[in-house]
């Protein structure tokens, strides 16, 4: 069972620990100068900068040591004369009142950083600017020579090192392929590769994986931890939001080999681009990706410097590779970053349009290319009825007349009641409002237990005495309504009104009665206890669920309540009127199906009226002589005459089936949260020491970070997202190309050139191969951001295809492999734990993009998720088989099967996973479902070929899982543990039931269950091999 591992794992753990303290992969040796940048900076940046660094606010005694021109003004350092240097008698002092760093700092220097103090000092001090801010410079390579082999061999020259020999071919494809595509090769393409004799074979199949569509998958991983993207808002309830084509968008993006700078620009800006195209704006969703609240109790201003924090900070993890976090509230204590560099920063985002507090907007509609031509279809319906439906019909000119007749009796009879048409609507709880042409509101979509809906409109009348809610029937509703319950009914439990001023106040109004058309009876008795009284409605009690009024069993028909002021309303023309219809009632779905409103300022008109008035356009075009009308106005009145006209009332059902078509169609299209730009953006001020509440700090506006430009775009316009997006990739930013470098060298070694792949600042960590992660950087940059350039150029590199095996003098000289004389070997990232045994079992649903979805989850672990409370439904059919990228990121409750192999909750933007190896991950490969189904559907595929021996199905089974033949220790020790399963499977035949009920694949019929079981044990155990989960 062990034969994956290396048996000289143990002689490398105590080779690590023995010399940990000793060893420093790039410290100068004997014979080199000392240099500040490699051997200095960090030393200091740990030990002292806290105190004596960039931070004026905190710095002791005037000291700078990361500034030359001040340490060597004040005697701390004396160039070429150590011994008189204050900074060297300081850290070899005993006096605790002397001694560097003081013993309150906890922080303690080695008798060997002492010495390289000294050194340092007695050559010198040269300083260096830090290396990650000037420009990378290309190295000379040879003609026609691999760069990346000549700088690793001059590399390995210096330091006398020997590099172990090329990788076997089987580890090199399983290599290359989990690296490109993180899915493993078949045993055929394993036979093929090993057998392929042509001097290209191996560049022929670094070109098939990069063309493969999957490689785009394995690419996007790392991104979407970098970008901490998930399917959640994560703070306090953590809710569901719509971002999963900005996935797509990526996986994309990595197919087709998109520029990066075309990527960077069109995450940060691409609804700014002129024209901008669906997927521009789906990739400007990298904006909306932050954490976000829902909590009715936030407070706005602490969330709006929450938000602008995280922003600031993802910019500076992705692309700079700086922690721009630490100058929230002061300036960076160990780089040359000022607070106000932090906020100039924040204030590029000011402009994006979005609630602070509260459920975001559903989004953009992303439809495929089908579904756009699906969806210009339907349009092209609807607007085929509607050219039928606004011609002249000259037929109608008699019942135009007519209708034009009954209007004005209408008007006469309705007195002062005016239909009011709203300007904005809206329900809650996904109900979806729609207005028509006559002031009626209708409701489709979700029909919760509970909703509220708010009417606000513009009144243009000079007082109001009364408000009319009139409830209609409508076809679509159930017995014709007017409620969306089964039986028509509805129950309105409370109705309240405000108007709403200019300064953004509101002036609540106060009813004193209401009546109505008819309120519900129950046996005979009107409204028992008052329970379904129009009285209700109005008792400020808009919760209690067994009053509200309903008007069982009168449903199908219109109804009426009439709701009068306590006093008149003078009402200005600025101050919109805000009404909301709760329906909070205890018997659920009874909401309201269609309504309408009216006003009034005539206290006659407060008595059950026989019709509304026509709306008011109506009556002020009806109010002109019919031979004073001009064309226009003609127009206008026979527009609103047919949109109530028997005669059209055909074409008009045309019309509204072909537009709700096309109402469905769209609600069912996928949809992306995106940046939408405000004309107006917020105000961002330096905060004192972060403090949201301290008002007092400067108002800065968008500008590029100063410490590493200070050139800014000429003219008084202010900057945009488009701008900072452009100097990101421009050529004098000198970390963006190096940071995107250093992480693809972590992709295909396990640790970047630099190991801090989010920090290239005082407190990262000098490039073990500085003139190698240079050249890289200039190559991506001058290759036009070629990504699959770079990719291949390491993957085709010796370095890259070495063994991972270590010689006893690399163990003892570099036991943690930074000289790279070797390649690393690691345990698979989540995801791929995942695809692998999917894969290994047949069971891989190989789709690209789409929705996440939900794997198996262990019953309860969503309980404390609420606000409100939900249930977690796994995925059926193909879904619950996808990759584990598309799994469903829940933030507060991340699926524990990725969590058990270290996949990050992305709260945070993430460069690094941590990767650990615990007892949960050997309990969650033999126990999660997932894996025993992979085990029970390899256990399938192994008894598919029949008449075969146990010896000859292990074998099949080891070339399936690690395309390889298993030993004879291996095989023997697998065929005891298939006997000994089958043997207690055979007497105990509900247990292999119940192991063979895992999961929702079926096993085919015909197979002896017993059997299937012991086979599904066996390929458990395999499925658990450290080889299988391990890149060599």
């Amino acid at each position: 069972m062990l034969a994956g591992r290396s048996m000289l794992q143990p002689v490398l753990l105590l080779a690590v620990v023995a010399s940990a303290a000793a060893f420093w992969p790039t410290a100068a040796t004997a014979e080199d100068r000392v240099r500040f940048n490699r051997d200095i900076r960090q030393l200091l940046s740990d030990n002292c900068f806290a105190c004596h660094g960039p931070d004026a606010n905190t710095r002791e005694a005037d000291l700078r040591l990361d500034a030359r021109e001040n340490a060597v003004e004040g005697g701390a350092i004396r160039p070429g004369n150590a011994s008189e240097s204050e900074v060297i008698r300081r850290i070899t002092s005993s006096d605790p009142d002397l001694v560097m760093p003081p013993p309150k700092s906890h922080k303690t220097l080695t008798p060997q950083q002492k010495s390289l103090l000294t050194r340092w000092i007695a050559e010198g001090a040269e300083y260096e600017g830090h290396w990650a801010y000037l420009p990378p410079v290309k190295a000379e390579v040879p003609a026609g020579a691999s760069a990346i082999d000549h700088l690793m061999e001059k590399h390995w020259k210096e330091r006398g090192l020997e590099p172990v020999d090329r990788a076997d071919r089987r580890t090199l494809v399983r290599r290359l392929t989990f690296d490109l595509i993180g899915l493993p090769p078949t045993a055929d393409e394993v036979d093929q590769f090993v057998a392929d004799e042509r001097p290209d074979a191996y560049d022929r199949l670094v070109s098939r994986l990069l063309a493969s569509p999957h490689y785009g998958e394995r690419m996007a991983i790392a991104w979407l931890d970098v970008v901490r993207f998930a399917d959640t808002i994560g703070y306090h309830s953590d809710t569901p939001r719509n971002v999963y084509p900005y996935r797509d968008y990526v996986i994309r993006a990595f197919n087709g080999n998109k520029p990066f700078d075309h990527f960077t620009v069109e995450q940060l800006a691409g609804d700014l681009l002129p024209e901008s195209t669906q997927e521009q704006k789906v990739a400007s969703a990298f904006n909306r990706l932050l954490l976000t609240t829902e909590e009715g109790g936030a407070q706005a201003k602490d969330y709006e410097a929450r938000m602008l924090g995280d922003r600031v900070r993802a910019v500076g993890t992705v692309w700079l590779g700086q922690t721009l976090g630490c100058c929230q509230c002061h300036d960076h204590k160990f780089d040359p970053i000022a607070t106000r560099d932090f906020y100039t920063m924040g204030a590029f985002f000011a402009d994006i349009q979005e609630p602070i507090i509260g459920r975001r907007e559903a989004g953009m509609n992303v439809p495929t290319e089908d579904q756009s031509r699906k969806l210009a279809d339907l349009q092209q319906q609807v607007a085929a009825v509607q050219t039928d439906f606004d011609g002249p019909h000259p037929e109608l000119a008699e019942a135009f007349a007519k209708w034009q007749a009954e209007q004005l009796a209408r008007l006469a009879a309705a007195g002062a009641w005016q239909t009011v048409k709203p300007t904005k609507v809206s329900g809650t709880g996904k109900v979806k409002l729609q207005a028509a042409d006559d002031g009626s509101v209708l409701a489709s979509g979700a029909n919760p237990d509970t909703t509220n809906y708010t009417f606000e409109a513009a009144i243009d009348q000079k007082g109001m005495l009364g408000l009319r809610l009139e409830a209609l029937p409508d076809d679509s509703l159930p017995s014709k309504g007017p409620g969306r319950a089964g039986n028509g009914n509805f129950v309105v439990t409370e109705v309240t009104a405000v108007l709403r001023k200019a300064d953004g106040q509101t002036a609540p109004l106060r009813f004193a009665s209401a009546i109505a058309s008819f309120e519900q009876m129950v046996a005979g008795d009107k409204h028992p206890d008052g329970r379904w009284s129009a009285a209700s409605t109005i008792d400020g009690d808009a919760r209690d669920p067994k009053a509200g009024w309903a008007v069982l069993p009168e449903v199908g028909k219109p109804q009426q309540l009439l709701l009068a002021l306590a006093e008149p309303v003078d009402l200005a023309a600025a101050e919109p009127l805000v009404v909301e219809i709760r329906q909070q009632h205890g018997n659920g779905k009874h909401t309201l199906g269609k309504f309408r409103l009216s006003v009034t300022a005539s206290a006659d008109d407060l008595k059950m009226a026989p019709a509304p008035a026509p709306p008011r356009e109506v009556v002020d075009l009806l109010k002109v002589p019919a031979e004073q009308r001009n064309a226009d106005q003609t127009r206008q009145l026979f527009g609103h005459f047919k949109a109530a006209s028997e005669e059209l009332a055909p074409l008009r059902q045309r019309l509204d089936d072909a537009r709700k078509a096309v109402t469905r169609f769209e609600e069912s299209l996928p949809k992306c949260l995106i940046s939408v730009s405000m004309p107006s953006p917020r105000t961002v001020r330096i905060l004192p020491r972060g403090d949201w509440q301290n008002d007092s700090g400067e108002i800065v506006a968008p500008a590029l970070p100063g410490f590493l430009t200070k050139a800014q775009p000429a003219g008084d316009r202010r900057l945009n997202r488009l701008d900072l997006a452009r100097w990101i990739v421009s050529p004098e930013n000198p970390l963006t190309a190096r940071v995107f470098a250093n992480r693809l060298w972590k992709q295909f070694f396990g640790t970047g050139l630099s190991r801090n792949t989010d920090d290239l600042g005082s407190q990262g960590e000098w490039p073990t191969h500085p003139e190698l992660l240079d050249w890289l950087a200039v190559e991506f940059r001058e290759s036009g951001w070629n990504v699959q350039h770079l990719v291949q150029l390491i993957v085709s590199s010796r370095a890259y295809q070495l063994s991972s095996v270590p010689t006893a003098d690399l163990v003892a000289r570099d036991p943690l492999n930074r000289e790279l004389a070797r390649q690393n070997r690691y345990r698979f990232d989540a995801e791929l734990v995942r695809d692998n045994a999917l894969a290994i079992a047949g069971l891989l649903d190989g789709r690209i993009g789409g929705p996440s979805v939900k794997p198996y989850q262990p019953a309860g672990y969503w309980e404390n998720l609420n606000f409100p409370v939900r249930d977690y439904d796994a995925s059926g059919g193909a879904d619950q088989y996808r990759r584990g990228l598309y799994t469903w990121w829940q933030r507060s409750f991340l699926h524990p099967s990725l969590l058990a192999f270290d996949a990050p909750t992305r709260e945070e933007c993430c460069a690094d996973r941590t990767r650990s190896n615990i007892p949960q991950q050997a309990l969650v490969l033999l126990n999660d479902p997932t894996y025993v189904e992979c085990a029970r559907a390899l256990a399938v595929r192994t008894l598919a070929a029949k008449d075969q021996t146990p010896e000859q199905r292990i074998q099949w089974l080891w070339r399936t899982a690690l395309q390889r033949t298993p030993t004879t220790a291996e095989a023997d020790a697998l065929r005891t543990l298939y006997g000994k399963h089958l043997e207690e499977f055979q007497k105990d035949p509900s247990r292999s039931a119940a192991l063979l009920a895992v999961g929702n694949a079926r096993p085919p019929e015909g197979i002896d269950a017993a059997e299937l079981a012991a086979w599904t044990s066996a390929a458990r155990v395999v499925l658990n091999l450290h080889e299988v989960i391990t890149r060599n």
